[in-house]
């Protein structure tokens, strides 16, 4: 019988960064007071659940937000280099307000299609999407039968969750217009099937 992982997908709290709406990608920005408040819930309701191990991606805002779930759960977690954000190019550390004003024809394409015109010099969304999708398969195999905390990043994980679900991820800001800081999202994995169990679960009320 083919066993099945459920990860539990989570976005990093909220960053200095964030609060503006400012794009981090791999610019390694701290959590804001409310960032850190985020993952301590996150930590609560890790400690309330069931997981039985806890990766991360290397950025330092992903390695706090699951620093309080670890602790709670007394384990160790495991850094994955493709679990990190994407490179957002030229628009790293600004909003894309700002980016429309000095740029508005690139501003236009990438709201039309974001994988076909990403922003100059970001990471190509499909080679993201692959890498990103590669790492959740090898830790779910890693880890049959069990329960897996993953703590990531925005982009990445709604253009892995294209991938898994077979969305075409030129769909993945309309489908899944946001992951909410630290809330979880459940997926299956059983061998090559993929199933969305829950989406943007809030650790509190």
């Amino acid at each position: 019988m083919t066993s099945a992982t459920t990860l539990l997908l989570a976005r990093h709290g909220q960053t200095v960064w964030h609060a503006e709406n400012r794009y981090a990608g791999v610019s390694d920005v701290g959590l804001s007071d409310t960032g850190r408040a985020q993952a301590e819930a996150l930590g609560r309701w890790a400690a309330a659940h069931p997981v039985d191990a806890v990766w991360t991606s290397p950025l330092s805002r992903a390695i706090a937000t699951a620093e309080p779930a670890c602790r709670a759960l007394g384990l160790t977690p495991r850094r994955e280099a493709d679990l990190r954000e994407c490179d957002f190019g030229v628009v790293e550390g600004r909003t894309l307000a700002e980016f429309e004003k000095e740029n508005p024809e690139a501003a236009r394409a990438f709201r039309t299609d974001p994988v076909a015109h990403p922003f100059p010099g970001a990471e190509d969304p499909r080679t993201a999407a692959a890498r990103g999708t590669a790492a959740l398969r090898r830790i779910a195999a890693a880890h049959p039968d069990e329960r897996v905390l993953v703590v990531a990043h925005n982009t990445l994980l709604r253009l892995v969750l294209c991938s898994l679900l077979h969305i075409p991820v030129t769909e993945y800001r309309r489908v899944f217009p946001r992951l909410h800081n630290a809330a979880v999202s459940e997926i299956r994995i059983t061998g090559d099937d993929s199933a969305l169990l829950s989406l943007n679960v809030p650790c509190e009320p």
